[in-house]
């Protein structure tokens, strides 16, 4: 396709930079001697302040154990918590599925966030396998009960994370894209009504859907299937609220990524050898694809040029355009979107579709929790390839003399988690351009 002409390379800050970078090489022999007397005093209090969130989530009292809960997410989000999971692991999994399945809108929002956080610090192994069977369940049942929109998205995005660390088999990420899936775009009877999701779950599910997408590859679909998903995801582009609009387009835009619809067509255009009405049938399928490409790229182009409504933001319509102009050059000439985000001292790089969805995900879940995981958690450092400055990692003050001895052990969880992403980052190191993605989208029998 030759050189790119005028190619945009996006440029993103955390505002969360290591203010470390900025201590002089004498103040540092100070920071050593506090590390060696008071690193493991600050460490026990930190896991005594959370030993007694996990016992206040056996108070009766909602509101005790909401306050419980959130104390949790911030301690998880400050530091990596591999001793205190390595103690309350199964303890904390089962208090959370109880909020979910007997608390408030609010707990079981934070509840889910817990969870997720806990699958994303065990990393991928036996613990995150037993995360991701004991929660399916209660997440899909808690999801079906009320209308709490704020409620229902945290439970997708929880279900997306655990997926992502926990899913091993195949089957296990297609359940739970089923159950995204058919948040909002069920499979109903004539008799049976259901209230219309919100813009909110919508967006969460559709984002979570992408998420997990990104990590499929080598199945098969009937391309009636596959164009019933890319038909709905279409629909959404025209929707007014503007966050739905972009999960769409990049949603959209992993599926043109990893070369499902040119498949289809290829296989429409093949099948033309068999009877006459099935040759009838497959170029019926094949105009219909391609009409759908067609809308497709001419939703794309008019929101990469939108104007804006009455009330959007501006932050909210930029995006947008940024968004859509991308994935319009991608449709176009091929070219993925590069982007470049500055963690502490180092820059972490995206060179296409999946990995930026996968990095926007995580950015989401985690928030301000981001570039402690992505300077210090195995895991992420794993999947996005990233090698952070010496200082973040065994050579850090900030660490712990357990969490070293848990990086340095081969049968540590961490360990076992860098040998499982890696066996299945090679599992998906083809082409993936030519690779092909299925998923049944039939209905998840609960």
């Amino acid at each position: 396709m030759g050189k790119r002409k005028n190619q945009r390379k996006n440029k993103m800050m955390l505002d969360s930079d290591d203010d470390s970078s900025s201590v002089s090489s004498s103040s540092t022999m100070q920071s050593d001697q506090f590390s060696v007397s008071g690193a493991d005093e600050l460490e026990f209090k930190k896991d005594s302040l959370l030993d007694e969130a996990v016992d206040a989530l056996y108070e009766k009292r909602g509101s005790t154990r909401e306050k419980a809960l959130a104390s949790i997410i911030e301690a998880f989000n400050s530091d990596l918590q591999h001793q205190f999971v390595e103690k309350k692991f199964a303890t904390l999994l089962h208090q959370c599925l109880n909020s979910i399945k007997k608390g408030s809108s609010k707990e079981i929002y934070l509840a889910s966030h817990v969870i997720g956080l806990l699958a994303l610090t065990v990393g991928p192994g036996d613990n995150a396998q037993e995360i991701l069977k004991e929660s399916i369940m209660p997440i899909l049942q808690a999801s079906k009960s009320g209308s709490e929109s704020s409620k229902i998205a945290s439970l997708l995005e929880c279900l997306g994370i655990i997926t992502f660390v926990g899913g091993i088999d195949p089957e296990e990420t297609e359940k739970s894209m089923q159950i995204m899936w058919q948040s909002v775009h069920p499979k109903l009877g004539s008799n049976v009504v259901t209230a219309k999701p919100s813009a909110v779950v919508i967006t969460a599910a559709v984002s979570a859907w992408s998420f997990l997408l990104t990590t499929m590859d080598g199945w098969r679909l009937s391309p009636k299937l596959w164009q019933e998903s890319i038909a709905y995801l279409s629909t959404l582009l025209d929707k007014d609220d503007r966050s739905v609009r972009i999960a769409a387009g990049e949603a959209l835009a992993v599926i043109f990524e990893m070369g499902s619809l040119e498949k289809f067509v290829a296989e429409a255009k093949g099948s033309n050898n068999g009877s006459i009405s099935e040759g009838n049938k497959s170029k019926e399928g094949f105009l219909q694809i391609q009409g759908l490409r067609g809308k497709i790229l001419n939703q794309v182009r008019d929101l990469s040029v939108e104007a804006g409504g009455k009330g959007s933001a501006k932050k909210d319509l930029n995006n947008q355009r940024n968004l859509f102009k991308d994935v319009l050059e991608f449709l176009e000439d091929g070219y993925c979107p590069e982007t470049s985000m500055k963690i502490g001292g180092d820059s972490l790089q995206t060179s296409t579709w999946s990995q930026l969805i996968q990095l926007n995900f995580l950015r989401h879940f985690l928030g301000g929790g981001f570039t402690k995981h992505m300077q210090e958690n195995e895991f992420f450092l794993d999947v996005f390839g990233f090698t952070p400055k010496r200082r973040n990692l065994l050579g850090s003050e900030r660490i712990s003399n357990g969490q070293k001895r848990m990086l340095k052990s081969p049968n540590s969880v961490i360990s076992k988690a860098r040998t499982q992403i890696l066996n299945k980052q090679r599992m998906l190191s083809k082409d993936r351009n030519f690779g092909h993605f299925a998923v049944n989208v039939g209905e998840y029998d609960a």
